[in-house]
């Protein structure tokens, strides 16, 4: 089975780019492309592709607007939305992820990691751009309720490094790469953990990581 993306950004080199990108991966189709908000989100709903990559900046409809009609609190049949954009700023992490985005990612992030965002957002976890991982955990820290205490003696002492490796901003593959494991056994961890610790998502793993101060 294959994952279906839609791709929307107003520059038609970035949009040939990502889809350059994403059909050099076996496992995903690029199913449309859009240039506008609007038009993005009425490909999105005609085509209800398993993923929908937005820009942030677009004419007619931002991919904040996008992110929440398609993705935001009270959708009755949401799809899985990761922004793509070259603009880091707070005020888009924070609002695109609040919007239900599944993802936030820099354009300059690399392909791996894009098509790595692109799975876990079909697989229903979050992938943030480790440049700005650790600036997002600062403000998640504040406001996450995770309990820090209780499930500590739960992990093994492997889920624990690869728990500080997620709190790193490490993605699956460097993960099994730092700790010579395969990617399925990383994949295993990572379900694992968020079975223990009784949170969603590795975002919510890492804020973990640093409310114990596993990490600093």
């Amino acid at each position: 089975m294959t994952i279906s993306v839609l791709i929307a950004d107003d520059q038609a080199m970035v949009r040939s780019g990502l889809r350059l990108i994403l059909s050099d991966q076996p496992d995903i189709t690029v199913v449309g492309e859009a240039a506008d908000g609007v038009d993005a989100i009425e490909q999105a709903r005609r085509l209800r592709p398993d993923v929908c990559l937005v820009d942030i900046r677009m004419p007619r409809l931002d991919g904040l607007a996008v992110t929440r009609a398609l993705a935001g609190p009270g959708v009755t049949a949401p799809l899985r939305v990761v922004v793509v954009t070259t603009f880091d700023l707070d005020e888009y992490v924070y609002g695109a992820l609040r919007d239900g985005a599944a993802g936030f990612l820099l354009k300059d992030s690399g392909p791996a990691l894009l098509a790595e965002a692109v799975r876990a957002a079909h697989a229903g976890d979050s992938l943030i751009s480790p440049s700005i991982t650790v600036r997002l955990l600062r403000h998640i820290t504040t406001s996450t309720a995770v309990d820090p205490v209780k499930p500590w003696r739960k992990l093994s002492d492997r889920e624990l490094d690869v728990v500080r490796a997620i709190a790193r901003g490490l993605t699956n593959q460097e993960i099994a790469a730092e700790l010579f494991i395969s990617l399925s056994t990383v994949k295993s961890h990572v379900s694992g953990i968020q079975a223990k610790l009784g949170v969603r998502n590795r975002v919510e793993i890492a804020a973990w990581a640093w409310q114990t101060r596993l990490v600093s």
